[in-house]
């Protein structure tokens, strides 16, 4: 274990990482108490609007790039800012990848450890933080200490997943790998009520096989009430062909088209963040006479989040619509988790009170059932399925701009289940404490964040400091 009080004292590390962690931890142990931090980063992946602006900004330039691979080991040594897009682009060559990829370029590998992901190998591999051998984690009181497992810091360790930087940011993480083959091979299956859906989408994760062939991956869309599609990838050394999504093909539109695909194991991984999985429609850049002419390097989750970035804090689409008279919308971009077998009973509260199309579904399981993470804690005996729904609903006169998102978080609470905290939340704290286990965060707080220069978690994710 490593625990160096700032300022620390340097010790060699590769590119310069022992300046660039010795100079962060000194601006932390700096920072009067109580005073404000954010992390100054380039990209974001969080869809919750901060009411209040942070005085101090830390500069983490240097903590996006792989110090190194080991192809013999299985592992990485990854600055906490990398963004999964370069962290994949490093692996790859040496047939390679991380154990889950979230499905957008610029996640970082720090973010998705503090903040959770998900994709279509979390049935088998659980979230990105099952993943992690060690962190040199920067805490609040101005440390730069090495979580693992086992030891000092083991119970930062557990509780840095769902933590989102409120007890301290991951600058360095070693990670297990595993083999990749060249190709995916994608098998598209239809069905038309949730019910057989959910009995099929358990028992291939079960049995990680379909029609005598394993399974890899899988993760499944729905279109609507009977249009459900669940999509199983096969890695494979060969492929008859290789469509193409990051031009005019649209990959969701591919579902309901063919019964089967293949994709090399790169276009694989993002094959959602061409097109923000649908939401580029809202751009226009759907339609062929708009794609045509915007590059392909600007197809991308980062410009789409950019733009939505620029609406949300200005409002010129939303005032533009409310001079025509549209009804008031709200916003309800969400990921929740719910155990299998409730996953019809949420489809059909959903389709009756959102009606949002399409939405998009990935099972997950924790990936070792003896391991306890003190603020996400999921049932390790269950399979729990993650929806995901970005778009606005309707307002009817005299709703709450909350009033669907109140909804979906009681639905999720009343079926077991458990809510992302990447964007908005309105839970009492009474609620949170419960879900999210108040009283081992705030141990953790007292540990290694003492002055309170990193925000309260509930403050954070609901209040929005």
């Amino acid at each position: 274990m490593s625990d160096r009080s700032a300022p620390p004292r340097a010790t060699p590390g590769p590119d310069g990482y022992a300046q660039v962690t010795d100079r962060l931890a000194a601006e932390v142990a700096a920072v009067p108490p109580g005073a404000p931090i954010r992390l100054a980063k380039r990209t974001s992946n969080l869809f919750r609007d901060r009411r209040t602006a942070p005085r101090h900004r830390l500069d983490v330039g240097g903590l996006d790039r792989v110090f190194g691979v080991d192809p013999e080991a299985r592992t990485a040594e990854v600055g906490g800012m990398t963004t999964y897009e370069h962290l994949v682009d490093a692996t790859l060559p040496h047939g390679l990848s991380p154990l889950v990829v979230p499905q957008l370029r610029t996640i970082t590998l720090g973010g998705a450890v503090s903040g959770l992901g998900i994709e279509s190998a979390a049935f088998r591999n659980g979230m990105p933080h099952e993943s992690v051998l060690a962190a040199d984690v920067l805490t609040g009181d101005g440390r730069i200490v090495t979580a693992t497992p086992d030891g000092e810091h083991s119970a930062l360790y557990r509780g840095l997943p769902n933590s989102y930087g409120t007890l301290g940011y991951a600058l360095k993480l070693t990670i297990e790998l595993e083999p990749v083959r060249p190709y995916v091979h994608l098998r598209h299956r239809r069905f038309r009520d949730a019910e057989s859906y959910a009995a099929a989408l358990a028992d291939v994760c079960a049995s990680r096989r379909h029609e005598g062939e394993p399974v890899d991956f899988v993760d499944g869309t729905v279109f609507g009430p009977d249009e459900l599609v669940l999509t199983l990838g096969t890695y494979a050394d060969a492929a008859p062909y290789v469509s193409d999504y990051t031009g005019p093909q649209i990959y969701y539109r591919s579902l309901l088209g063919r019964a089967e695909d293949h994709l090399t194991v790169h276009d694989y991984l993002w094959r959602w963040d061409t097109d923000w999985f649908w939401c580029s429609r809202a751009f226009g850049v759907q339609d062929p006479r708009v794609r045509r002419f915007v590059p392909r390097h600007l197809l991308r989750s980062e410009t789409y989040w950019k733009i939505a970035a620029f609406e949300r804090r200005y409002g010129l689409y939303g005032r533009l619509q409310r001079l025509r008279g549209a009804p008031a919308k709200e916003e309800v971009v969400q990921d929740v988790d719910v155990p299998v077998d409730r996953l019809p009973e949420f489809l059909a509260f959903f389709h009756r009170e959102l009606a949002i199309s399409p939405l998009w579904i990935c099972p997950v399981r924790q990936r070792d059932p003896a391991a306890e993470w003190s603020l996400y804690s999921l049932d390790p005996d269950r399979l729990y399925v993650n929806l995901g729904f970005w778009s606005t609903v309707d307002l009817e006169p005299g709703e709450e701009p909350s009033t669907h998102n109140r909804r979906v978080e009681a639905e999720v609470s009343r079926l077991g289940g458990f809510k992302s905290l990447y964007s908005t939340a309105f839970y009492s704290p009474a609620e949170f404490d419960r879900l999210y286990n108040g009283a081992a965060f705030a141990a953790l707080k007292k540990r290694y964040d003492p002055h309170g220069r990193f925000p309260d978690l509930y403050a954070k994710c609901v209040q929005r400091v």
